[in-house]
């Protein structure tokens, strides 16, 4: 195993999202740096945040947990060609339909903030879509910046943001 642990957030919901998450995770374990440790099961999740005429297309989402011996911005890095490779077009909208996005959520208990990477990312605390899967296999984390573990900080969300689980493996 590569010695550094990172969690990324995967999502989609144009084409064909569960293709394109299975693709996603199958370029990132082809990294050779890097070793898959644990993929989560596969959400169907509500968009968050999005303009109103997108509210209506659901995402699919997962978390993977990685080992490398990248270092995160190297890591992102990856994570951002993946993206190229599959499709994705960068929206000068926030919030919009992709075909897939892949979030860097942490990286070995580290706070980054350089570079354009913010680690952890900046919103996971406030995403079921994100927390959800992530507590599914790692829910004993507690990461920078919290004093809580990541199974408490989801059982603590309000009310919304509608999640359901799909698939156990994918």
């Amino acid at each position: 195993m590569n010695g550094i642990e990172a969690g990324l957030s995967l999502g989609a919901n144009l084409g064909d999202p569960l293709a394109t998450l299975r693709a996603a995770r199958d370029a990132i374990a082809a990294i050779p740096e890097v070793t898959l440790l644990a993929t989560s099961p596969l959400y169907q999740t509500e968009p968050v945040g999005v303009p109103t005429e997108f509210a209506h297309i659901d995402f699919l989402n997962a978390v993977l947990i990685v080992g490398t011996s990248l270092d995160a911005h190297k890591l992102f890095a990856h994570t951002q060609r993946v993206e190229a490779a599959l499709g994705r077009k960068r929206s000068l909208r926030p919030n919009t339909p992709r075909l897939i996005d892949i979030d860097l959520i942490y990286y070995n208990g580290q706070t980054i903030r350089s570079g354009g990477l913010v680690i952890p990312h900046p919103r996971w605390t406030k995403r079921r879509f994100v927390l959800q899967p992530l507590a599914d296999i790692r829910g004993y984390l507690v990461l920078p910046g919290h004093d809580r573990r990541v199974r408490d900080i989801l059982a603590a969300l309000p009310p919304g943001q509608d999640v359901k689980k799909v698939q156990e493996t994918w």
